[in-house]
């Protein structure tokens, strides 16, 4: 019961920076858990990021720890991802997702694709040597 849309993707060098967005319809986008994910040419879509819809809980890939930054601002129905020291292999189309969360899991995250309900257009981001 809700749209996604990304946007903030965009050509950058190595070791640059792009921050990615996604806005949400919907008046109960507070309750729904959020994740990021990309998929590159001939690959499969692949976790990035996620957050829960409460207490800021978070969760990334192994390959992007340390750089990349999920949050959420829920009064804009708004989730971003702040990525940093891009490097060439996260080229991709970044995708953005949503799940329902529930009273009793309020810090959950969720790594996979299965999860998730609700899926953005993409966005494609392109790191040059």
């Amino acid at each position: 019961q809700v749209q996604l849309v990304e946007s903030g993707g965009g050509l950058v060098q190595t070791g640059g920076s792009l921050r990615l967005s996604c806005a949400a319809s919907g008046r109960t986008f507070s309750t729904y858990a959020m994740g990021w994910f990309r998929q590159a040419p001939g690959k499969e879509r692949e976790f990035v990021a996620a957050i829960s819809w409460s207490d800021t809980n978070t969760a990334y890939a192994d390959s992007v720890k340390g750089r990349f930054t999920i949050s959420r601002d829920n009064a804009k129905n708004m989730m971003s991802l702040q990525m940093n020291s891009l490097k060439p292999e996260d080229t991709a189309v970044y995708f953005c997702a949503a799940k329902p969360g529930e009273i009793s899991a309020t810090t959950r995250v969720y790594r996979s694709r299965s999860n998730y309900n609700y899926w953005g257009q993409g966005t494609q981001v392109t790191v040059s040597s």
